[in-house]
């Protein structure tokens, strides 16, 4: 990171951030091909967990080549100046990447989708379909690296 001084180096402050974003931007590469898509997940133990359809372009590229990036970010805010150069971002933002996987079991991909809903409608006891459940893809990434940063 070229700007050390806005490093975020507290896993804790990271974790929050990964918490509290709502988006998650997820970078894949096909061939020599960048593709950066939009995406609900949850974060835990080092993992990402996406809930996904079971076909579309993310899918094919992620049967091709499993490496990803992925950045979050949260509480963004434009400093305005009287100078139009001198305006400024407030912002918290993770990156990172690891090794995407596709989660296969009937009970992994339950219980995938509950931490999932749990984050996105508040806790509670989730009812799925097996129908629903089988038409769904859990997409689950390993962190190998991540990083934060901030500025303030």
């Amino acid at each position: 990171m070229s700007r050390k001084d806005k490093e975020i180096t507290e896993e804790k402050i990271i974790h929050e951030i990964l918490d509290k974003a709502k988006i998650c931007r997820l970078g894949l590469c096909q061939k020599d091909m960048p593709y950066v898509i939009p995406v609900c997940f949850v974060y835990k133990e080092n993992t990402l967990y996406i809930h996904s359809a079971k076909e579309g372009m993310k899918i094919d590229i992620l049967h091709q080549n499993n490496n990803v990036c992925f950045e979050v970010d949260t509480n963004i805010e434009l400093i305005k100046s009287d100078q139009p150069c001198d305006n400024s971002m407030k912002y918290q933002s993770v990156i990172g990447f690891g090794k995407a996987f596709f989660i296969e079991s009937f009970t992994e991909k339950k219980k995938s989708l509950d931490i999932l809903m749990n984050k996105y409608m508040g806790k509670g006891n989730f009812e799925y379909s097996e129908k629903a459940i089988n038409n769904i893809c859990i997409i689950k990434i390993c962190v190998d690296s991540i990083t934060g940063k901030h500025s303030i």
